[in-house]
């Protein structure tokens, strides 16, 4: 198996951390305005406001992404968003060392609490979450038309 390397987001990964999500997005849903606003200017609206976005490399090419959104929110801080892995490198446990790496910032970043949302026929996705311990909550109000999950990961259970 290759060696996949989780390392922090920069500018060289823009377009990676675009096309990754884009493509996950078109295959199920539609592009939305939020996905444009976080895609297309990731700096200025991730993490210029307090986020972090993270890359998995495998032979220094980008396979992988998933953000650390900073939320304004009373129980929320962070927000898991933006996970992609290419379709090329699936099943790979690469989302699971994305999701453990958010986490862990999370946690390193005094979060209590971690928010996600999705959609219930990204089956693996959900599964994953499960997994690492996340459980759904009730639905939030959000910005995407295709969310019909949120969940939540209380970092100190």
């Amino acid at each position: 198996m290759q060696e996949v390397k989780i390392v922090d987001y920069n500018a060289q990964y823009r377009s990676a951390f675009k096309s990754l999500n884009k493509e996950w997005i078109e295959k199920y849903f539609q592009m939305e305005e939020a996905d444009y606003k976080a895609l297309d200017y990731p700096e200025k609206n991730i993490i210029d406001n307090g986020g972090y976005i993270k890359v998995a490399l495998i032979d220094n090419i980008p396979v992988g992404v998933c953000a650390l959104m900073k939320l304004a929110h009373p129980k929320y801080d962070f927000e898991l968003a933006k996970m992609a892995v290419s379709p090329n490198h699936q099943g790979k446990k690469i989302g699971k060392l994305l999701a453990q790496s958010i986490i862990d910032l999370a946690k390193i970043k005094k979060a209590k609490y971690l928010y996600l949302e999705s959609n219930t026929i990204l089956t693996p996705a959900i599964n994953l979450y499960k997994r690492m311990g996340f459980i759904e909550i009730e639905n939030h109000s959000s910005p995407y038309k295709r969310s019909n999950i949120s969940m939540e990961l209380d970092l100190y259970r």
